[in-house]
């Protein structure tokens, strides 16, 4: 599947500041990854590849490992103690191994320099870059230290806050931030009607 444009791209977001981050944010709010046509437009939105990229080679497979995946990294984003900690740190450091997709630059018709793979990624590869992403910013205090949790009604999305300040509240100003803004505005009407 050669992909250039996505017509599932509007359903995915990719505002969470890490590319593991994006992956955790495919279930709200419901779950994203539901069929491989979405899957490889969030490999190709998320940066893994560059647009073009042949991934001719997915299937159902694919989705049940970047699932997985994604379960593991929010355990471990989350924090959330317990036995099943270990083992998806486990997993995580696991997956983290495999090889990620190596780029090369070649020259695009216009001469400028674009990024392009020398052959379709491989599942592993790909699991690989998004896990090594999350052993980075999991290992990385600065970086961790910003990891935030949407502060919006029913919210789960975790996010990199790098905001100035660090004071940013919601995953997204023009979604979460919106919805709280016309909640509050509609408070104060409503009071001032009382």
């Amino acid at each position: 599947m050669a992909l250039g444009t996505a017509t599932v791209a509007y359903e995915l977001r990719f505002d969470a500041g890490r590319i593991c981050l994006d992956l955790l944010a495919t279930t709200h709010p419901e779950e994203r990854l539901d069929s491989t046509e979405v899957l490889c437009a969030w490999i190709v939105g998320s940066g893994l590849v560059p647009r073009g990229t042949s991934l001719v080679h997915t299937d159902p497979s694919w989705l049940v490992a970047f699932r997985e995946l994604r379960g593991w990294t929010d355990r471990l984003v989350r924090g959330t103690p317990g036995p099943g900690y270990d083992l998806a740190l486990a997993h995580v450091n696991e997956a983290a191994r495999a090889a990620p997709p190596a780029p090369c630059a070649v020259s695009a018709e216009d001469g400028t320099l674009v990024r392009e793979l020398d052959a379709p990624p491989g599942c592993a590869a790909l699991l690989g870059a998004v896990a090594r992403d999350a052993v980075e910013l999991l290992t990385d205090p600065v970086a961790r230290a910003a990891i935030r949790e949407c502060e919006g009604d029913n919210c789960p999305i975790v996010y990199l806050d790098t905001s100035r300040g660090r004071r940013r509240r919601w995953c997204s100003s023009e979604v979460c931030g919106n919805r709280e803004r016309v909640a509050r505005h509609r408070r104060r009407a409503a009071l001032s009607r009382s």
